[in-house]
């Protein structure tokens, strides 16, 4: 017995130089103080000992065992040491170190000219609508007076889904919902993104829109000039004028196209106006009668102005972005340039 607890102690001196891990630890754990370690075979081996000599060799054996307990938690302390100070070494931060920046992000171009135009138009007193993209037919085209025989209701112009459904190929639908809820005084935008099968460095298939309507009594086009004066000064430039020159729209009589002095040579002629000292911006006009009497509005007490404003439109004569696709394609290059 005392032969085996030697041999046993030298075995485990051996081990315990080669213990650099966890692992290793747990393994020794297991060989020596386990249940079915070495030192409790020693303790089952007592049996075949004279039994005078049994307490003395219990002794011994116990001794051994605290031996290796003792040796096991040095071990154990010295294995959390190190792994502390490998987790210590891995978090370590240089603070002498110059800090990483981050970046601030910063609204697309397309949302920072989207609310100020609202800004402005909200500061004359008009509400926000916000109408669904996939429209039908009534409102969209009929009841905006659209005949039925009208090139904007081509295949070629309006993106058809199933029976009178389609998107939306301007936000003036919006104007009959609300015109449906609400009697005059009515002052009211619609925004929002519209469809249409166009598609150049001026035009894409998506664009947003944002339409502008007032019903009351003793509305005239004067009040339109007016409220378009205010907006392009805000948006452009404080000096810039708007011209109006007669156009036609189903919905609206009369129908203008409202062209802006050019903020860029104030009128002279430049490469960005063409050379005619003006920018055309937006149309609009008088509310037609039939639209009005469409929605239960009595044409004979109240008037109305509307107006539509594709608003990349603006964000590029603003920015002097020269292709809409830039808009779209998400190039940081491109989007970092623009601070609200």
């Amino acid at each position: 017995m005392e032969e085996r607890i030697k041999a046993l102690r030298e075995q485990m001196e051996k081990r315990i130089s080669q213990i650099d891990s966890k692992d290793k630890l747990g393994a020794f754990w297991q060989d020596f103080l386990g249940k079915k370690g070495s030192i409790a075979d020693l303790m089952k081996g007592l049996g075949t000992v004279a039994k005078e000599a049994r307490p003395a060799m219990g002794k011994v054996i116990n001794d051994f065992k605290v031996e290796a307990e003792e040796k096991y938690r040095a071990l154990s302390g010295q294995m959390d040491q190190m792994e502390l100070a490998e987790r210590n070494r891995s978090e370590q931060v240089d603070i002498t170190l110059p800090g990483k920046k981050r970046p601030l992000g910063n609204l697309h171009p397309l949302t920072v000219v989207r609310n100020e135009m609202i800004g402005v138009f909200a500061g004359m007193g008009f509400e926000v609508f916000e109408g669904p993209e996939i429209e039908d037919d009534d409102h969209n085209f009929t009841r905006l007076n659209v005949p039925k025989d009208h090139p904007s209701r081509d295949m070629q112009d309006t993106f058809y889904l199933d029976g009178d459904l389609l998107l939306r190929t301007q936000t003036s639908g919006g104007q009959i919902r609300v015109m449906d809820m609400q009697k005059p005084p009515i002052k009211v935008l619609v925004p929002g993104r519209v469809f249409r099968s166009d598609s150049d460095a001026t035009h894409s298939p998506m664009f947003q829109q944002m339409e502008g309507l007032v019903v009351d009594r003793n509305i005239t086009l004067c009040d339109l000039q007016g409220m378009l004066d205010k907006f392009v000064q805000q948006i452009f430039d404080a000096n810039v004028k708007t011209r109006l020159r007669p156009s036609y729209f189903p919905f609206t009589e009369p129908s203008v196209e409202v062209d802006v002095s050019c903020f860029e040579c104030g009128g002279k002629g430049c490469s960005l106006c063409k050379h005619t000292g003006w920018i055309e911006v937006l149309g609009g006009g008088v509310v037609h009668p039939k639209v009005l009497e469409n929605c239960g509005i009595d044409s004979s007490v109240y008037s109305g102005i509307a107006f539509g404003i594709g608003i990349e439109r603006i964000t590029m004569l603003k920015y002097g972005i020269n292709n809409i696709g830039l808009m779209f394609e998400n190039d940081l290059r491109f989007l970092k340039q623009f601070k609200d």
